[in-house]
């Protein structure tokens, strides 16, 4: 059999908003990318026989489950692919890690910091046999921000002095929309700070390379009592038609925090669900001693740089279209100037997942990765309570 005839037949629990979308990078990688193996998209799992089936059906899967742990535990299944809610992660990864299954797990990788922990333990034992495990942060994928890092790293900014991230979106605006999971912290971990600040917590660590290492900050929830739900796909739900049927919100609504990272730069977070006006609004923006750089996903097939080593007259910054062959992943896409999208970012996070399994080499990023964003997160929930600065954890304790 040559490395091209290796099957990796993938097993997805969850199938809603992420599932679609990891549904959609399984079924084309492979056809975008030549890699050292082939994915089956071999079995499905949700909770309800109906809907599984028929998203089993719409999605591209041979089969469908409504028992992840027959998934898990099937011999016809190399790869679990965790897309359900942060209550599960950790019960389903240790099953599979345990099994000797690869792991994708959905950021962010627990909901909370113990959790996070026993995971990476249980990933690093694995990974003794042969097994790897990968924190699905899809936003490391996107060319223009591998761009971005890949200057960062090259030395374009010199010495990292301001980091600035913002996540803005407007779903829950609307005091009317119902309680669902998102918003309660039980099945998610927290609010806002869990669901979108994860993102740019991860995305200015690897795109700078430096770890914060202690944070101030506060949170708050705006609309703290809401409508049952009556069902939901994705972002969208609908109440349950009793207007005097409401439940109690147990997450944040935004967050916002300063840090300091460990190079010696300044950062500023922001993860708010109620910007008024934004849908899906991440900006990046890194100053450094030599330049600066700009990331806005709104916008993300661009960066803005600006070479401060440019003589004054001439600098200014400029429009990077990031869509060149030799800029990262897109020699595999169109020709320059054809941009890509939101979905592309899932499918080069497979191929980068299907690439490690096949050669045995450790993916990115890795359980350990996702735990020290996990700690940056408990570190910013302990500020807020506390309203005092707050030291993020190390890594290695406990571990």
């Amino acid at each position: 059999m040559s490395t091209h005839d290796k099957i990796l037949r993938v097993g997805m629990v969850g199938y809603a908003f992420m599932g679609a979308a990891h549904s959609q990078a399984w079924r084309t990688v492979n056809r975008v990318f030549d890699l050292p193996a082939r994915v089956r998209m071999a079995l499905v799992c949700g909770r309800d026989e109906p809907k599984v089936a028929e998203a089993a059906d719409r999605l591209g899967w041979d089969g469908y489950t409504t028992d992840w742990r027959r998934l898990v535990e099937s011999d016809e299944i190399d790869v679990v692919d965790i897309c359900t809610p942060g209550d599960s992660h950790g019960e389903i990864a240790l099953a599979a890690l345990a099994a000797g299954k690869h792991v994708l797990c959905e950021k962010p990788l627990a909901n909370t910091v113990a959790e996070a922990r026993e995971m990476t333990a249980a990933a690093a034992r694995a990974r003794e046999s042969g097994v790897r495990a990968m924190c699905g942060f899809n936003y490391r994928r996107v060319p223009a921000v591998a761009l971005m890092r890949q200057l960062v790293a090259d030395g374009r900014l010199g010495e990292i002095r301001h980091v600035r991230a913002v996540y803005l979106q407007d779903w829950i605006v609307d005091p009317q929309f119902p309680l669902v999971w998102r918003l309660q912290k039980d099945r998610a971990g927290s609010g806002a700070l869990g669901d979108i600040g994860a993102h740019i917590i991860d995305l200015t660590q690897y795109v700078t390379g430096q770890l914060v290492t202690g944070v101030s900050a506060l949170t708050e929830t705006f609309v703290r009592r809401r409508p049952l739900v009556a069902g939901s796909s994705g972002l969208a739900a609908r109440a349950d038609g009793n207007g005097s049927a409401t439940g109690q919100v147990t997450v944040d609504d935004a967050a916002v925090f300063v840090a300091r990272l460990d190079g010696g730069g300044l950062a500023t977070y922001e993860a708010t669900r109620f910007a008024t006006g934004r849908k899906n609004a991440l900006r990046v923006e890194i100053n450094g001693s030599r330049g600066s750089v700009v990331f806005d996903l709104e916008r993300l097939n661009e960066l803005e740089f600006l070479d401060a080593t440019r003589p004054a007259a001439e600098q200014g910054f400029s429009r990077i279209l990031v869509t060149e062959a030799d800029h990262p992943y897109l020699s595999a896409w169109w020709p320059p100037g054809h941009i890509i999208g939101y979905e592309h970012s899932f499918t080069h996070q497979m191929r980068d997942f299907v690439e490690a399994v096949a050669t045995g080499t450790d993916p990115a990023p890795s359980f350990a990765d996702a735990l020290q964003v996990q700690l940056v997160l408990d570190a910013v929930t302990r500020s807020a309570e506390r309203a005092a600065w707050t030291e993020v954890e190390p890594a290695l304790a406990k571990v």
